[in-house]
């Protein structure tokens, strides 16, 4: 029996299978498409048959595939071989998917570990390589040494097998909205003829003031009271009219300006409009209404 199973050998399984091998563990792989196991077996890893051999062939299977319908196809291969074994998905899906194979793998005397991968493939292995988990918190403990192995902040978000999944989503939507904010940055600087390397430069020193914002924003989110003496949200609707008019001025696309305007005016005529740019967050909880 080996160590580790590693079942999904696309560019991201395949990083961690070679990071478990440099570090000493016995692995068994299995991938759908035979050949891209070849240079993990020439590093020293056995090549499984089938879904349901690689999986009995380990206390510990990692599967890293592209969604939760996957994952339930390779578990329901797996058959009896499941039973009484630890899974470790790190494939993405939506916190419902998480919470179902949990219970489909506890009803099968299966503990399950939800995971998620906030890196590339190149980082994966070095020390600083986060991944999230939640879950079953014995598999945690117990396999620490083979999870920090696939990269070295490996963090515990609880027993709730959703929560790695709420924090990769959200983090997505955190770096898709940054970007997208850089991309419309570039392009209104660009119709002045500055290139987008020389804003970067500039881009990535500002964003040291967000960064420093985030922690008074949060603590007037879990507080639930929004002070708007260093800033109303009707001068922020004020400011991001300016950049709505300066992007149409200059021949480019408003789309992101106008759907934060868009937000900001919800959460106005919720009555928020003396409040901070935090106040934003209730609209998007749902509430329509100032307390």
């Amino acid at each position: 029996m080996s160590d580790v199973t590693v079942i999904g050998l696309g560019p991201m399984g395949a990083a961690l299978a070679r990071a478990l091998l440099a570090r000493g563990h016995s692995l068994t792989v299995w991938n759908r498409s035979e050949e891209k196991a070849a240079p993990l077996v020439r590093q020293g890893a056995v090549k499984a048959a089938s879904a349901a051999e690689a999986i009995a062939a380990s206390p510990l299977t990692i599967l890293c595939l592209a969604d939760y319908a996957a994952v339930d196809a390779v578990l329901a291969a797996g058959g009896n071989g499941v039973n009484g074994r630890a899974i470790v998905s790190l494939g993405s899906g939506t916190p419902q998917d998480a919470r179902r194979v949990a219970e489909t793998m506890a009803a099968r005397n299966a503990a399950f570990l939800c995971g998620a991968i906030m890196v590339p493939p190149a980082v994966v292995g070095k020390p600083e390589a986060l991944f999230f988990y939640s879950g079953a918190e014995r598999v945690f403990s117990e396999q620490r040494g083979i999870l920090e192995a696939l990269g070295g902040d490996a963090r515990f978000l609880g027993t709730d097998p959703a929560r790695a999944l709420l924090y990769n989503t959200a983090l997505l939507g955190l770096y898709w909205s940054t970007m997208a904010g850089f991309l419309h940055a570039a392009a209104l600087v660009g119709t002045a003829g500055v290139g987008a390397r020389d804003f970067a430069q500039v881009a990535r020193e500002f964003l040291a003031v967000p960064s420093q914002i985030i922690g008074s924003c949060a603590d007037q989110i879990d507080a639930g009271r929004y002070p708007g003496e260093a800033g109303r949200l009707t001068m922020d609707a004020t400011a991001m009219d300016h950049l709505i008019d300066a992007s149409r001025s200059q021949g480019i696309g408003a789309a992101v300006p106008l759907f934060l305007r868009r937000l900001a005016q919800e959460a106005i005529e919720a009555g928020h409009g003396a409040a901070s740019f935090a106040a934003i967050v209730e609209v998007l909880r749902g509430k329509t209404e100032a307390a």
